[in-house]
């Protein structure tokens, strides 16, 4: 636990020096946000920041191989496909945050990152099922890792909307999945809770929490497609990890929770950005319009709608992501009646924040 404290550490402070210098290179380049109709700010904003964030993961990654546990995390080369895949997802989004590529070009840098990522051994090994472990013919096993890859980060990429909001909730997201994939290192044979999936999280947890006090509101750099994409393809890659390579069966005894625990965890974690993206497409298909035809209806938009600040609306939507995805891991930990009434508890105090603070404090926005 002390050398992943240490990642997350080293992680935090690269990402959180790195970010004025990126500021001034992005003012230099002229990455800078303009003002349209559907954005909330009313200032233009520089935008790179997942320059800063990818630095702050490099110098995580080239810490962790002087280590004497966590280097061993390198030997089957996975490490290296996430450092390698990070760096293209990044490139494409910071191009794109300077001179704004079209979806078909930021689609194939996707697909490129995600086909790193197999080629170097991030792949699902098999679908948890059931409780069974289903293989799969390799191009499909591939297919669905890229899936994985391209749902996440362009879900990543959907929520961020306010200052601080994107990356408070991967941080969410990485925080909670470290706990579950490092309880469930304990399960394997022998017990190992040095892996890539609980050093991805523990380094992009540290990066998160680096960058948020340059992007929380009013923000000074916006983390762009660079940070978005990145940052969902590190939840990718630790949920394809963790998710793809251990046998449901060893998860937990009891049948159920066995079936269900390896599809749902990994969706709760990143539950709110996938709502988001679910009902983006739906309603925008509905109204005939393309799945990424932007408009003002997102769930940060909404939370505007009825009456919250900018800031209140990024806590409110903090804590339903705690609420979803601590929640979920606390049941896979500890099952039973008392995890089922902390979920419910804090879902009930969630929904009644969400409603009522804008009646409690009339014209106060937070």
């Amino acid at each position: 636990m002390r050398e992943y404290l240490l990642i997350c550490v080293v992680a935090m402070a690269a990402t959180y020096l790195a970010t004025p210098f990126v500021r001034a290179l992005a003012v230099l380049l002229k990455a800078i946000t303009p003002l349209r109709e559907r954005d909330v700010h009313t200032v233009p904003i520089p935008r790179l920041g997942g320059v800063a964030i990818f630095v702050g993961f490099a110098v995580a990654t080239l810490v962790a191989r002087q280590l004497p546990y966590l280097k061993g995390v390198y030997g089957s080369g996975q490490m290296t496909g996430v450092l390698l895949a990070g760096a293209i997802i990044c490139l494409v989004g910071a191009i794109d945050d300077i001179r704004e590529l079209d979806w078909v070009t930021k689609f194939a840098g996707q697909v490129l990152a995600a086909a790193v990522l197999a080629y170097k051994g991030v792949l699902m090994l098999h679908i948890p099922f059931f409780g069974t472990s289903t293989v799969l013919p390799t191009p499909v096993l591939i297919a669905v890792t890229v899936l994985i890859v391209i749902a996440t980060t362009n879900a990543v990429n959907f929520v961020d909307g306010l200052d601080g909001l994107a990356a408070g909730i991967v941080a969410i997201a990485a925080a909670s999945f470290f706990v579950y994939s490092y309880l469930l290192s304990y399960t394997f044979n022998p017990p190992n809770v040095f892996s890539t999936a609980t050093f991805v999280t523990a380094a992009t947890l540290g990066c998160c929490l680096g960058f948020l006090p340059h992007n929380f509101n009013p923000a000074r750099l916006f983390m762009g497609d660079s940070g978005a994409l990145l940052l969902g393809l590190l939840l990718a890659a630790a949920t394809i990890s963790i998710t793809g390579n251990v046998d449901p069966s060893s998860v937990s005894g009891d049948q159920v929770t066995a079936a269900l625990l390896p599809i749902i965890a990994p969706l709760a974690v990143l539950s709110l950005p996938f709502l988001d993206v679910l009902l983006a497409v739906v309603r925008r298909t509905r109204a005939g319009l393309s799945p990424f035809h932007p408009d003002r209806k997102h769930l940060h938009h909404r939370m505007l709608q009825i009456g919250h600040g900018h800031r209140g609306a990024v806590l409110i939507l903090y804590l339903w992501a705690s609420v979803l995805a601590l929640g979920t891991v606390l049941w896979a930990v500890r099952p039973g009646w008392l995890a089922g009434a902390a979920l419910a508890g804090s879902t009930a105090i969630a929904i009644v924040l969400t409603a009522y603070v804008p009646k409690w404090f009339p014209g106060r926005r937070l």
